[in-house]
């Protein structure tokens, strides 16, 4: 039995901006099968075995508040002109400049039209083949549990663990990778992104669901009613969700 990660899952006032925001951002295209609006490379949907990691971008009626996510995107770039070139294109988007107490960086921190922050990396050598998005960054108090817990509920693999930080990305060695980082604040608020997990074909949901309830995952109610996925929390309380495989 195995999960892995197939979509960050985004909550907006408006998911259709939103979404086109994010498909010109990454070169991806948008779709909207339903009330959400998919955003990933071009060629359609693919499912129930999709192969990269998309995003789903989904309606509610809660502005975000002034809080800073806990959970962001990485973008990658290729050479010093790329990011500039890709920071002037997506303020041309309607992103707009974020300080998250960053100071003096070589990235730089911007926010989508709805305030979600994320970064534009300078080059790194470790993101050359991840695509556009270089990493799903996720604030936490102490990244050797998340590793525990992450490295037993997901098939990725564990690629460094520290006090900092935990770093996983797909054995198949692509696509971006998952990093939680050290932060000295807590989780307060659900945020505007989380991760949605999917079974392989012919794997039991209920059993995996079960699977992550026994290393530390919380049942979740957010409001959700009557749906084929499961809300989860993990041990520090960040959401996600456990998809239907069909």
């Amino acid at each position: 039995m195995a999960l892995r990660p197939v979509m960050v899952n985004v909550k907006a006032l408006d998911p259709s901006a939103v979404g086109r925001f994010w498909a010109e951002a990454l070169g991806w295209s948008a779709y909207s099968p339903g009330v959400t609006t998919y955003v990933g490379p071009a060629g359609g949907l693919v499912w129930p075995d999709p192969v990269f990691v998309g995003i789903d971008v989904v309606p509610v009626p809660e502005p975000r508040t002034s809080a800073k996510n806990r959970v962001h995107l990485d973008l990658a770039t290729t050479s010093a002109a790329h990011q500039a070139e890709l920071v002037a294109r997506l303020k041309s988007l309607g992103a707009t400049p974020a300080d998250v107490g960053q100071g003096e960086v070589p990235w730089t921190v911007l926010a989508d039209p709805e305030g979600n922050e994320f970064c534009v990396l300078e080059p790194r050598e470790i993101y050359r083949d991840t695509g556009p998005i270089a990493a799903v960054v996720i604030d936490c108090t102490d990244p050797r549990a998340m590793a525990r817990f992450w490295d037993k509920a997901m098939d990725w693999t564990l690629h460094e663990v520290s006090d900092d930080q935990a770093v996983l990305r797909s054995a198949k060695g692509a696509g971006p990778y998952l990093e939680f980082l050290r932060t000295p604040d807590v989780k307060t608020a659900p945020d505007r992104f989380h991760l949605d997990l999917l079974p392989y074909p012919g794997d039991d949901k209920a059993a995996e669901v079960a699977r992550l309830r026994a290393l530390g995952a919380t049942d979740l109610d957010l409001g959700q009613g009557d749906v084929p996925w499961t809300c989860l929390a993990d041990p520090e309380g960040h959401e996600f969700c456990v998809l239907a495989p069909s």
